[in-house]
């Protein structure tokens, strides 16, 4: 008897270290890309461990990265029943509930996460996504605020952090965060603050972004060499400013346009541009860095074929970078005037959108100046990852309120939802004839 439980014991003990072994094996493959030798090994320790909780989840993990959602939120279940106590592993499945589009699950277990690990930044962060994203922005830009612990993005600076003190006679230094369209979409906070009193506020910002924020109101300088930095009162990030001013779906501020265009940089574009029939620019992809690219951007410019059924109109495309190329490739059917390569700054970019009838893109910077300057600008959107600031449902935003219509993916993928552009375009058509 004794016999058989010290074999036993001793067959166990070398599955566990085979298990491990393929754990490991699993991990290092995933890090190699192999995403196919990983999932293999995984399913081989639950094979013979079932009731192997971090298999579970890191294969969970790896399906969600694959885009494979239900699948993921099982195994993640599975890891709970073994893990209940874990924040990460709940923080993991909410993630993967809201991709699933279960928002009421995904909140509960981020508080569950929450209840069992207090200070945890990222579960902090992602509520204050979730929550954002249905416009309860009272609570959500609180929980949003954890984005700088998670993500260090800013050192400390020596003085103050801006919390909403009075600015009367202050100095203020606003920081970027993140991509470009969130600056711009910010920025429309500083005439606020600068009602408030701040005696001078200067922006520090990417050079590309200098000609665009020139022209807004109460911007007395910008910053776009960091050894230049100097001292002020306060500094503050633009994407907390609307925390710091109360801001909820009903008080944005939406006066539009708040950018403008240099008559120099106007002049520069206008002889580039079409005379006639509807001026359309087109953007089809985002920066492929950005972690729902793949959702986000459209795999190539063909998809858009069927726009140039709609008679009348030229396509102007204003991508820049390697995916411009993809115009070129197919310009005897989608014949489009590529200015990408010639765009040097945002600056160009506003100036060539000003004169645009429509601008029709996905989720990139470039709704966001069509949006500051009040050009109708027609934004697709993906079926999952819809970035918290264009809400869950609707087919407006609040961020530019007369100007931006939002066209969501359905079952039908980017096919259906360029066709419903299609038709809307070839009503607009029809309307002006």
């Amino acid at each position: 008897m004794n016999r058989k439980t010290l074999s036993d014991r001793g067959h166990t003990d070398l599955q566990e270290h085979l298990n491990h072994q393929l754990i490991e094996s699993a991990w290092e493959a995933w890090q190699r890309g192999d995403l196919t030798a990983a999932e293999r090994a995984y399913r081989r320790v639950l094979e013979t461990e079932d009731r192997n909780g971090l298999a579970h989840n890191n294969l969970a993990n790896l399906l969600r990265q694959c885009g494979r959602f239900s699948e993921a939120e099982a195994h993640y279940c599975r890891a709970l029943e073994q893990m209940p106590d874990s924040a990460e592993i709940r923080n993991n499945r909410a993630g993967t509930l809201e991709r699933l589009h279960q928002y009421e699950q995904a909140e509960i277990e981020y508080r569950r996460a929450l209840k069992l690990k207090p200070d945890f930044a990222g579960t902090r962060f992602n509520l204050g996504m979730l929550l954002l994203s249905a416009g309860r922005y009272t609570e959500g830009w609180e929980y949003y605020e954890a984005r700088s612990e998670a993500f260090g993005e800013h050192k400390q600076l020596p003085f103050p952090q801006w919390k909403g003190e009075d600015l009367s006679g202050k100095t203020l230094l606003l920081l970027p965060e993140q991509g470009y369209g969130d600056t711009i979409q910010f920025v429309r906070y500083v005439p606020l603050l600068k009602a408030q009193g701040a005696a001078k506020i200067s922006v520090i910002c990417q050079p590309i972004l200098a000609p665009l924020l020139r022209t807004v109101e109460g911007i007395d300088a910008l910053i776009t060499d960091p050894q230049a930095l100097h001292g002020h009162d306060y500094w503050a990030s633009l994407m907390s400013l609307p925390l710091h001013m109360g801001t909820t779906v009903a008080s944005i501020p939406a006066r539009i346009p708040y950018v403008g265009v240099f008559t120099n940089r106007l002049e520069r574009w206008q002889t580039r541009l079409p005379v006639d029939g509807l001026r359309v620019g087109l953007v089809w992809k985002g920066n492929a860095e950005h972690d729902n690219d793949a959702q986000r951007s459209l795999s190539h410019f063909s998809d858009l074929a069927p726009l140039w059924s709609v008679s009348g109109t030229r396509f102007i495309s204003l991508q820049v970078g390697a995916a411009e190329m993809q115009a070129d490739e197919c310009k005897a059917l989608q014949p489009a005037l590529c200015l990408g390569r010639e765009i040097r700054d945002f600056g160009d970019t506003a100036a060539i959108v000003a004169q645009l009838n429509l601008v029709i893109c996905v989720d990139t910077a470039i709704a966001h100046v069509a949006g500051a300057l009040g050009v109708a600008c027609w934004l697709m959107l993906p079926r999952t990852g819809v970035d918290w600031r264009w809400h869950r449902t609707g087919t407006g935003s609040p961020w530019y309120p007369n100007d931006m219509y939002l066209f969501r993916q359905g079952q039908g993928g980017w096919p259906a939802l360029i066709n419903e552009v299609k038709d809307a375009l070839a009503d607009i058509m029809r309307d002006t004839r």
